[in-house]
């Protein structure tokens, strides 16, 4: 496919959304951002989209009122998981989706679509803005998700190209992007709740002494879970998750991890956090959370059931995140769960 003759159009302009957008508009690409806040698109319509140190982009905005699904080309799905039912019951059952989001959606994984994202970078862009700032380096991972015709993969194999011409985040074409989806899971539904919830930097998760303590134990449990499942996991970042868990089982090695990643993790963008400090009664935790329940079954998981349950109250509620949170977490749980 020759994706210079094609449009490729971009549902939610958040952070990964603008930073693709970007990228492939810098190649020369055909490019329509879709996005559901009114003051966004009037920006974008106005400035473009914009890497911040980097330049900016005149790309056409369309507000997701006024977007025709495409009959040809790429469909990239940057939204969150909870606006994915009104962005599917729009698209052809044709259309060649891409979605490049986090968490595991069920009406979302009914699709028979061939191909998804998966990205370690972390970007992060303001609900009314039209400009990213990458506040963590990392790869955008695309490949299959199911068996593919040839022809499928070609396409596939094209849009990684595409999406790496820019250089502006490294790309990696996967046989099989399931392993990937599946430890980025692992991660998020670690980080995302804890920082979210309590309103603190992701870094904070290895500084402050109850959140690491819950930070590592839900890793453990995560990881735990995923295996009981047997679900395969690949490597994202500098250790595989069965290394992960290793280390986490070790003490001495579980504080020189924690000094490892501090930098990493301090000043980047938690995807949640706007959710939470918005009231907007809307978050992914049964995206993440909700589907590591699912997952396992009888298999015990307590901090996971503890977390969703924390958010099913503070949510509706409309409740300002706060550390305290953590401590109410910490709390609910057996005396047990959080023991090294």
């Amino acid at each position: 496919m020759n994706l210079l003759n094609k449009p490729i159009h971009i549902l939610g302009i958040g952070g990964i959304g603008a930073a693709v957008g970007w990228a492939l508009s810098r190649e020369g690409y055909s490019v329509v951002l879709v996005d559901n806040h009114p003051n966004k698109v009037i920006e974008g319509k106005k400035n473009g989209v914009t890497v911040v140190g980097i330049g900016t982009q005149a790309v056409p905005f369309v507000a997701f009122d006024d977007w025709i699904a495409p009959n040809e080309g790429f469909i990239l799905l940057c939204t969150k998981t909870y606006n994915n039912p009104e962005v599917l019951a729009r698209l052809p059952d044709d259309a060649f989706l891409v979605p490049i989001q986090n968490g595991f959606d069920a009406g979302l994984e009914r699709r028979n679509h061939a191909c998804e994202g998966i990205a370690s970078f972390v970007s992060e862009c303001l609900r009314d803005c039209s400009e990213t700032r990458i506040t963590r380096p990392g790869t955008l991972h695309i490949g299959a998700r199911r068996s593919v015709t040839a022809r499928e993969w070609d396409e596939i194999t094209s849009l990684a190209k595409a999406l790496g011409k820019a250089k502006l985040f490294p790309v990696e074409l996967v046989k099989d992007i399931r392993p990937y989806k599946a430890t980025k899971l692992m991660y998020n539904a670690a980080i995302s709740p804890l920082a979210a919830v309590a309103g603190i930097d992701n870094g904070a998760l290895l500084t402050d002494q109850l959140a690491k303590k819950l930070f590592f134990g839900m890793l453990r449990e995560n990881y735990a879970i995923l295996k009981h499942a047997h679900i395969e996991l690949a490597r994202i970042g500098p250790f595989h998750p069965d290394t992960v868990s290793l280390i986490l089982r070790i003490t001495a090695l579980s504080k020189f991890m924690a000094m490892f990643f501090r930098p990493s993790l301090r000043g980047t963008y938690c995807s949640m956090a706007p959710d939470i400090s918005a009231h907007c009664c809307r978050t992914e935790i049964e995206a993440y959370n909700g589907y590591l329940i699912q997952l396992a079954g009888d298999f015990p998981c307590p901090l996971n059931r503890a977390v969703l349950a924390l958010f099913e109250q503070v949510t509706p509620e409309g409740l300002k995140p706060h550390r305290k949170y953590l401590q109410y977490l910490a709390d609910s749980l057996p005396e047990d769960v959080l023991s090294d």
